[in-house]
């Protein structure tokens, strides 16, 4: 099987890395109740981070490295095309040279972030008509109408709900890849 580049805005490897690694991290909490007994909660997952390490040889090596450093210093997230993973909106978060490096041959790691709100920017912001509209209401602001989603819902239900077909669920929340799964607090555009 012939796997596609890898690829971050504009900068496609010549070669895909030759290590990656993939952590998924989830956030617990753990309460002491009498009897030497214990609750476990979820405070929900976590950033993914994608990790690697790999090689440019050839003539134009460093050059080449140079111009994924650049990619580096712009300081926007964008979307990270993975061979085998899924695509993703990622900040690079780290590049490391891994030797001196010679015109000929730079090896090199590499950091990715996933954005986790959706928001473009991956920071954690307030949820607009969070205040106004407790989970599982109808929050408006002025980029349109939030659902944020409780326990037990369903984009399904939700297009349900606000008489919407699941299909326009889908194309203004361009952040949820899976449709069929969604986390109590997330932010859902209805409208």
């Amino acid at each position: 099987m012939i796997l596609s580049p890898m690829r971050f805005k504009n900068f496609v490897w010549p070669h895909n890395p030759r290590v990656y690694s993939i952590a998924f991290e989830r956030k617990l909490a753990v309460h002491k109740i009498p009897f030497g007994r214990y609750r476990v909660q979820s405070l929900g997952q976590t950033r993914r981070v994608l990790r690697g390490q790999g090689e440019f040889a050839g003539e134009r090596a460093y050059e080449t490295f140079k111009a994924l450093a650049s990619i580096f210093y712009e300081e926007t997230p964008g979307v990270l095309v993975h061979p085998v993973w899924m695509t993703t909106t990622a900040w690079f978060a780290g590049l490391e040279l891994r030797q001196e490096p010679r015109r000929d041959y730079v090896a090199y790691s590499f950091e990715f972030w996933e954005v986790v709100d959706g928001d473009g920017e991956g920071t954690l912001s307030a949820r607009p008509g969070a205040d106004s509209a407790g989970a599982g209401q109808g929050g408006k602001d002025a980029q349109g109408r939030w659902h944020i989603v409780a326990k037990g819902d369903t984009l399904w239900g939700i297009a349900q709900q606000y008489g919407a077909a699941l299909e326009r669920l889908v194309e203004l929340n361009p952040d949820i890849r899976n449709p069929n799964l969604i986390y109590v607090g997330q932010r859902v555009r209805i409208a």
